[in-house]
């Protein structure tokens, strides 16, 4: 287990530009992908298209068993250039390129703040957000 102080994230963005983020004191697991998806599709209330890059925690057996036993609420796409998530957690990192966070629930709670910006507000310096049409 690592050592250092730490908030991982994973972003969900519907197609209408709602963003859904789960934030983890840790590095992200199988467990945590798990956890993010169910919590993910109980929000958003439909089936879900998931598009990941190659990492590791996305291969494991436990996530495909995971997805394999649910069809019918999520399908898998590997496409890393249209994965939304990399450009939240880069408005975000910009975001808190300055923060002192005096702990990781400080941290924690920074990185929250800042996803919760980005919730309404698709639009970013660069673009949407969502990767779609503007």
């Amino acid at each position: 287990m690592s050592k250092r102080r730490e908030v991982s994230s994973i972003v969900a963005i519907t197609p209408d530009g709602r963003l859904y983020a789960c934030h983890f004191r840790t590095s992200i697991s199988s467990r945590c992908i798990i956890l993010a998806l169910r919590s993910f599709r109980q929000k958003i209330g439909t089936s879900l298209l998931v598009v990941w890059d190659r990492r590791n925690t996305h291969r494991t057996r436990a996530t495909a068993a995971f997805i394999a036993a649910r069809p019918q609420d999520y399908a898998v796409a590997y496409a890393a250039e249209l994965n939304p998530e990399e450009q939240c957690n880069a408005v975000v990192k910009r975001a808190m390129a300055n923060a002192l966070p005096r702990s990781v629930a400080d941290l924690h709670r920074l990185a929250r703040r800042e996803f919760c910006r980005l919730q309404g507000h698709p639009q970013t310096p660069g673009g949407r957000i969502t990767g779609g049409p503007r």
